[in-house]
């Protein structure tokens, strides 16, 4: 009987960690949505007849949605690795823990999570349509 509250505790232990990681992808994703938004905001407002200095705004979302979407994916590996643990029966799920600065030296750090491949080529790319409508705003 006793095995059998264990296993539910564990499971209901993991199923809360679940719950923080699927917030922390959906709050990538929203941040992702929001920084292509308000990039193309930034364009729109740049061209025609606008003040063309009005595409510099741009880097400025795109940098901290990128900072906002690595903290994000770093708290993610975090939990992953705190289901990990407890999935493996490393860390007991008597307490439903969910601190992760138990796994905090097991993941890398949030300087790292920034230059991802995966952040990288989706803001890298964002920066680089930046500067190119920088320039081509130039020329005009």
């Amino acid at each position: 009987m006793a095995e059998k509250i264990n296993l539910d505790a564990k499971i209901a232990h993991l199923g809360f960690i679940q719950g923080v990681i699927n917030r922390m992808g959906s709050n990538s994703f929203l941040l992702k949505g929001w920084s292509v938004t308000l990039v193309a905001a930034v364009f729109a407002l740049s061209s025609k007849d606008a003040d063309q200095r009005f595409v510099l705004l741009a880097y400025f979302p795109v940098i901290v949605f990128w900072m906002l979407d690595a903290y994000f994916l770093h708290q993610e590996r975090l939990f992953r690795k705190l289901y990990e643990k407890v999935a493996s029966d490393l860390i007991s799920s008597e307490k439903f823990v969910l601190n992760t600065a138990i796994v905090r030296d097991e993941v890398a750090s949030v300087s790292s999570v920034f230059f991802s491949k995966t952040l990288f080529l989706f803001h890298g790319l964002i920066v680089g349509l930046v500067i190119v409508a920088m320039f081509y705003l130039a020329k005009k």
